[in-house]
């Protein structure tokens, strides 16, 4: 009997097992981070613009600036800008649209548990492309100061993305209940708050759209690249021409326009991840994808339109150094990894053979720690941040919340794999012993 067919003569509780274990603290953790996120998000903005009065405010207004804003309803009122959320729909409409009509090819991700093996489209790349073509072309023609309407109504698009994460959220956690529904493993507690936000379905999907690879890869970071771009002309308008922007600015620009093309361009590598092998689809991914990401990883550039850095050649050289390290060990790393799942090893790299017959690397990048990967990530958010040099600890906000996830990710890896792997995962921590950072953690 084929994987397929013994799968679909499966039971519907014995293909979609109840959820036994939580994690994020369980409900309470899923209803806490469910209303954190978009209060931090909001509180990186006001606690770090020239609105505010500084980056962050004078320490002892905090109180009383947060006391009159909750009670004031015009404040409530100036979270929502009309424009702003026809402009991002529009913006979402196009990624949509972009995805369909654009050519590209169609790849098989991994075989799921029905025995069946999803296929995705391959244009994010060209979407990039398409979008950062027009974007510039439209600032060529029309001026930096045409550009900076981002920058202008940065609440409202936060909002616009949080209203979008939202209803995706309760569309997808609706439709998992539908006959037939392949459900997360970590997503079927039966708790509402828990399944709602970390996922109930594993891949949500309208027709041939997968709402969770599309939104991991397309509206968000794109999105990401054009805000810093919307930055940079804000900067030009107030220094007088792109030719008066600083230093500091084209370097976040360049570190970040280029980490997203490179992720987009090796779109394949994604569904081999756990956000989409494993993961559900729901409000931690949607509002991670839509609205963390482009409004959160995008301070930096947006710091450095009130408070411009000068760098010189030399701290710009420095800078642009530690930027490349990471991205050589984040991508060489990738690039063994991706080698030896698809039967290559170029480098005759050693490895470590289980019980059941799966091969573990030990040598390479991947002998000196078991997520090298993430310490290329880890130097990469560093650079981003050190362009902003050392008047605020708030840039530096995206390198310990990186920090954070990592090391999240990590662990969890590791919980999987012990499970997985039994005895053996034990062997191969003994011969691959550091975690992240070799020869630190």
């Amino acid at each position: 009997m084929s994987a397929v067919k013994k799968a679909k003569s499966e039971s519907p509780a014995d293909l979609n097992p109840r959820t036994t274990s939580y994690e994020f603290l369980g409900p309470p953790g899923a209803f806490l981070i469910s209303f954190g996120v978009p209060f931090m998000t909001y509180l990186l903005y006001f606690g770090c613009s020239e609105t505010s009065g500084g980056c962050p405010p004078s320490l002892p207004s905090i109180p009383d600036r947060f006391e009159a804003a909750l009670s004031d309803k015009a404040f409530w009122l100036s979270l929502w800008d009309t424009e702003a959320s026809l402009m991002y729909l529009g913006w979402y409409a196009f990624c949509v649209v972009a995805w369909a009509v654009l050519p590209g090819d169609w790849i098989e991700g991994v075989t799921m548990r029905t025995g069946e093996k999803k296929k995705y489209k391959i244009n994010a790349f060209s979407t990039f492309l398409l979008a950062m073509g027009l974007s510039c072309g439209y600032i060529l023609r029309n001026g930096p100061e045409s550009f900076t309407f981002l920058y202008e109504k940065w609440i409202g698009f936060v909002t616009a993305s949080l209203v979008m994460s939202v209803v995706q959220a309760f569309y997808v956690y609706a439709s998992s209940f539908r006959k037939g529904a392949l459900l997360a493993l970590g997503g079927n507690s039966g708790s509402f708050i828990y399944d709602w936000y970390i996922g109930r379905e594993l891949n949500p999907s309208i027709g041939s759209f997968d709402i969770k690879s599309f939104n991991e890869l397309r509206p968000g970071l794109i999105l990401w690249v054009l805000i810093n771009t919307s930055m940079v002309c804000e900067q030009a308008v107030r220094r007088g021409g792109f030719a008066n922007v600083t230093d500091s600015m084209w370097l976040v620009l360049a570190f970040q326009t280029w980490y997203v093309a490179d992720g987009l361009y090796n779109e394949p590598a994604i569904f081999t991840t756990m956000d989409i092998t494993t993961d559900g689809f729901g409000f931690m991914l949607a509002v991670g994808d839509l609205t963390w990401l482009p409004f959160v990883y995008s301070l930096q550039a947006r710091y450095l339109v009130f408070n411009q850095v000068e760098l010189g050649p030399l701290r710009s050289a420095g800078i642009l150094g530690l930027n490349l390290l990471g991205y050589y060990i984040f991508r060489d790393a990738n690039g063994e990894k991706n080698d030896f799942r698809n039967g290559r090893n170029p480098k005759n790299l050693k490895y470590f053979t289980t019980s059941t017959g799966s091969k573990l690397l030990t040598s390479g990048w991947w002998g000196r720690s078991r997520h090298p990967n993430y310490f290329g990530d880890l130097l990469m958010a560093l650079a981003w941040s050190l362009p902003t040099g050392f008047e605020t600890p708030i840039t530096y906000f995206y390198v310990v919340y990186f920090a954070v996830l990592l090391i999240h990710r990590q662990r969890r890896d590791d919980e999987n794999c012990e499970k997985k792997y039994g005895k053996d995962w034990e062997t191969y921590k003994k011969l691959v012993s550091y975690r992240i950072i070799p020869y630190v953690y």
